[in-house]
């Protein structure tokens, strides 16, 4: 009998200890998404929780990411323009010259390839190094200077705490490995669709440039392929890179990758989602206008000016205003509880 009742009370106690280490456990983290669609694809090896959406949206934001404090990832991708911005190309820190047109970052947790001429980036843990490390060009600048991003942020008493809140199977290491971790998981929550294409309320002029946008005669659901509107989430990485018009200038795009001449001036299909926000467009930023950037593929030629603003307007109506107003993807208004 007391035998019995030792391994009960065995029991009670490893009972007790699995519901501590279930509190101890990070929080998942809790999806909004519209009706029918599904959470974006997570790795195994970067589970989604709170914390670490948390220590990432902060990261986002933080210009202690660039090797002279001047840059942060949100001064590229600014919220009010879908995560994207204005000019052609933006300079890297210390006046590196900016080479590509900033794609947004709407719904980038769906695709497969993530930058426009390597189809060998298809996780967003490792598009981060590329403008953080990256030297083609130089964007943030921070290689080879690992253990200076670990003094930056280490030297924050919030840092440390949001660190082993995000990463307690890794005592809370602050480190290149751990930020990129955390801003991918920031940058899965990036989800629009709440467009007005989304709930089915378009004008008139909108839904006849949404019959023009699916129809056969201009194809353009043949590469901007609906519901991310780009078929960068394709199986085959190599199927969203494309030649609008003949290569020209130093920038080669996915020949670069390949060394293959026919991939010259191939580059992978921007999403449509937002783009209304996001001038100038194509991958060197020189076309100002969604007009200009249309006119710039094959058969445009034969689209009318009523078809041109039928068209734009469909455009138009995948603009989600709700996702570039939501506080859950704005400059942080607190750190650790207190106000900045």
């Amino acid at each position: 009998m007391k035998a019995l009742a030792l391994a009960g009370w065995g029991a009670v106690v490893g009972a007790a200890f699995v519901g501590l280490a279930a509190l101890a456990a990070p929080a998942a983290y809790r999806w909004d998404l519209p009706k029918g669609v599904a959470p974006p694809p997570v790795p195994a090896d970067n589970p989604m929780t709170l914390a670490k959406v948390e220590l990432g949206h902060r990261l986002f934001y933080d210009a202690d990411l660039s090797i002279d404090g001047t840059l942060a990832c949100a001064g590229c991708h600014g919220q009010h323009r879908a995560f994207s911005e204005s000019n052609a190309t933006h300079p890297g820190v210390r006046g590196n010259a900016g080479r590509r047109n900033v794609m947004t970052l709407s719904n980038v947790g769906y695709y497969g390839v993530l930058t426009w001429g390597d189809p060998r980036l298809k996780t967003l843990e490792a598009q981060v190094l590329v403008p953080t490390t990256g030297e083609h060009p130089i964007e943030m600048g921070m290689k080879g200077q690992e253990a200076e991003l670990e003094r930056r942020l280490g030297a924050d008493a919030c840092y440390r705490k949001m660190f082993a809140q995000a990463f307690p199977e890794r005592k809370g290491a602050i480190g290149m490995d751990t930020v990129a971790l955390a801003l991918a998981a920031f940058e899965r929550t990036l989800i629009s669709f709440r467009s007005d294409y989304d709930h089915q309320s378009l004008s008139a002029p909108a839904k006849r440039g949404e019959q023009l946008f699916f129809g056969p005669r201009f194809a353009c659901a043949s590469c901007h392929t609906a519901p991310l509107f780009t078929d960068a989430g394709a199986a085959d990485p190599l199927a969203a890179f494309h030649r609008i018009e003949p290569a020209n200038g130093s920038d080669q795009g996915l020949a670069e990758i390949t060394g293959k001449p026919e991939d010259a001036g191939r580059f992978r299909t921007p999403s449509l989602r937002n783009v209304a926000l996001s001038p100038p467009y194509l991958h060197d930023g020189s076309a100002k206008t969604l007009p200009a950037a249309i006119r710039r593929h094959e058969h445009a030629d034969a689209m009318t000016d009523a078809e041109m603003a039928d068209l734009v307007a469909f455009l138009d109506g995948l603009t989600d205003r709700a996702f570039v107003t939501d506080p859950r993807f704005a400059l942080p208004k607190t750190r650790c509880g207190k106000p900045l």
